[in-house]
């Protein structure tokens, strides 16, 4: 009887209690302490994983652009699309810009969410693969609530975020020489006018800023080429890709560029509030862009 009592309370003794022990209010305080600073250290990598693999898949919609941009070239006698063209049905230039429509953040707008006069009209977009979603970067959240039509009161997402070099076929008729440039600038009117800089060095599209965004076309104001206290920006590129943005080039390929000043693309606001025609001087990110939009005609 006496051994059985001592059995009993060395195991008393042992355990504290008789049920199991629980966590303290600081092992508690602790623990969670820990989990706030693996949090605070892993979001950060998680965001910039997230914006690599979207830039990933702008790269990719850019190259499927990029080839129908190319076919249409085959069967036009090697005639690039129009960067912009009127949206007026009855020019007789319509059919051969690469897209239609003017992007705002309008609700009575049908441009901004109606791809049947607008992209589907494009000349390329028979060369797509009916792929409407290879027009807009999956990182570019722009969206409009339309006032009227089927989707009338819904949120729905704007439906380009692309536009292109105003320098490709921009300069005939009542556009010749007038976008920031002139008759010193090369025009591309072929494949076979990719000389200088050369097709791999001169982006065809490029992802544009969101409060930016309006026409089919992107402006890089050559006017103070290539004095660096003279850059400036009309249009304003995206930088939704870790501050940098997506480019396709005349050779078919696309890449991320990342932006140096951080002028080039200030941050969203999704109002359409950026202002155009902003001078930057020194910008050397517009210096770049400078080296790969067009050159001087030797």
């Amino acid at each position: 009887m006496r051994t059985n009592t001592r059995r009993f309370s060395a195991q008393t003794h042992w355990t504290g209690r008789s049920g199991p022990r629980g966590f303290t209010l600081i092992e508690l305080l602790v623990v969670i302490a820990i989990i706030a600073i693996l949090a605070g250290m892993l979001l950060p990598a998680l965001a910039k994983a997230k914006a690599k693999a979207t830039g990933i898949t702008c790269m990719n919609n850019t190259k499927q652009l990029m080839l129908a941009w190319n076919m249409y070239m085959g069967d036009n006698r090697d005639e690039l699309p129009f960067a912009y063209v009127p949206d007026d049905p009855n020019n007789k230039l319509y059919s051969q810009a690469w897209m239609h429509g003017i992007l705002d953040y309008n609700a009575g707008n049908s441009a901004n969410w109606d791809a049947t006069n607008t992209i589907m009209k494009g000349a390329i977009w028979p060369y797509t693969g009916n792929s409407l979603g290879i027009y807009k970067c999956p990182a570019d959240k722009s969206s409009v609530k339309p006032s009227s039509g089927p989707y009338r009161g819904q949120t729905v997402p704007r439906i380009r975020s692309l536009s292109m070099n105003s320098w490709m076929r921009m300069n005939q008729g009542d556009w010749k020489y007038t976008w920031f440039g002139d008759q010193t600038f090369r025009a591309y009117f072929r494949s076979s006018d990719f000389v200088d800089p050369g097709p791999s060095m001169t982006w065809v599209l490029i992802d544009e800023h969101p409060d930016s965004m309006n026409d089919g076309f992107f402006c890089i104001d050559m006017r103070g080429y290539p004095n660096p206290a003279q850059t400036s920006l009309p249009d304003t590129p995206s930088s939704a890709h870790n501050n940098a943005c997506g480019l396709s080039f005349a050779d078919g390929h696309s890449e991320i560029k990342k932006w140096l000043d951080p002028r080039t693309a200030p941050p969203v606001t999704y109002k359409g509030t950026i202002s155009t025609t902003a001078s930057q001087p020194n910008n050397k990110d517009v210096v770049w862009l400078w080296q790969h939009t067009t050159s001087k005609v030797r």
